[in-house]
């Protein structure tokens, strides 16, 4: 990054501090636990597992700041995959956990919650998932899975968010301080990005179902304003803007008749992290849409996204 983009970043990421804050902390809680009252039943574990649930990342009892946990019952140091729910950064949560599979596979699994743009705008919600990063690595030990081994997976917003954390280790505006644990680092060592926005100035004019110059579009909401009117926040929001050559490596897919999020923004991020030099595979599904057992549960899923965390996990 340049440093006058640096130094930009840093205005914005002040200013936003001070936007995505409640005046009222209660409020703000309140709303967490009213949208927790909504949210579905967890899955249930399988034999040979158990389900820690509510486990509060966030120090602050609200549960838009809490994960569950899926491990064997008997710990055996396995890798950690995190799941990151989508739904426009307005929707969604911990409870859609698709990747159950992962678990007959070797591997323990957390998903988790994050405010959401009603709640608070950005960049709060890569602080809210950063924390429970450090928080799940200094538990570790207490819960017995291996914190030197862990992936992520999401989609849509969850996907935007993976990539976000992804190319963002070291950023301290991205960082955060949501629930200490300050001397754990946030960075991971996978990313399955499942058709997240990477782009959010590009996304402005490519083919949506979407307006996505509007008010009321995802971005905005997320953001505060229109993409067009807030240049520098769309930016700072954009996993794009992050990329460098120390990123983990990632797992890209896309549907190319996606009607929400354009093709183009996991094509162009794909591109631009072989360019940095990062190790980086796109699997486009011809036909698919925004979603779809083709993306987490069919056979050929399973066997790319295994293979994937396999590779760079075990």
């Amino acid at each position: 990054m340049s440093r006058s983009l640096v130094a930009t970043l840093c205005v914005f990421f002040t200013l936003a501090s001070l936007h995505s804050a409640p005046a009222r902390p209660e409020t703000a809680k309140g709303r967490g636990q009213a949208q927790a009252r909504r949210m579905p039943m967890p899955r249930p574990a399988p034999p040979g597992f158990k389900l820690v649930l509510n486990q509060d990342y966030g120090g602050a009892g609200n549960p838009r700041q809490m994960l569950d946990l899926y491990l064997p019952v008997e710990p055996d140091n396995r890798p950690l995959v995190v799941w990151i729910h989508g739904g426009g950064w307005k929707n969604g949560s911990k409870e859609n956990l698709p990747m159950m599979w992962l678990l007959e596979k070797g591997y323990a699994l957390a998903s988790i919650n994050y405010r959401l743009s009603d709640e608070a705008k950005f960049p709060a919600q890569s602080h809210d998932c950063k924390g429970a990063i450090r928080w799940l690595r200094a538990n570790a030990k207490r819960f017995g899975y291996n914190a030197t081994k862990i992936g992520i997976a999401g989609s849509s917003a969850g996907g935007h968010l993976v990539a976000l954390l992804g190319v963002s280790g070291g950023v301290k505006e991205i960082e955060g301080t949501v629930g200490g644990n300050l001397d754990q680092s946030s960075r991971v060592q996978a990313v399955i990005d499942l058709y997240g926005p990477t782009d959010f100035l590009s996304m402005v004019d490519q083919p949506s179902r979407m307006d996505r110059s509007g008010p009321d579009c995802p971005e905005a909401l997320l953001i505060g304003g229109t993409v067009k009117e807030n240049v520098e926040k769309a930016r700072a929001a954009s996993p794009s803007t992050y990329v460098s050559n120390d990123d983990p490596p990632h797992l890209i897919y896309q549907g190319d008749k996606d009607p929400l999020v354009p093709w183009k923004q996991s094509t162009s991020f794909h591109e631009l992290l072989k360019k940095a030099g990062v190790n980086s595979e796109l699997v486009m599904i011809k036909g698919g849409e925004h979603g779809g057992p083709a993306f987490t549960r069919d056979a050929k899923a399973v066997e790319t996204q295994l293979a994937f965390f396999d590779r760079y996990l075990k």
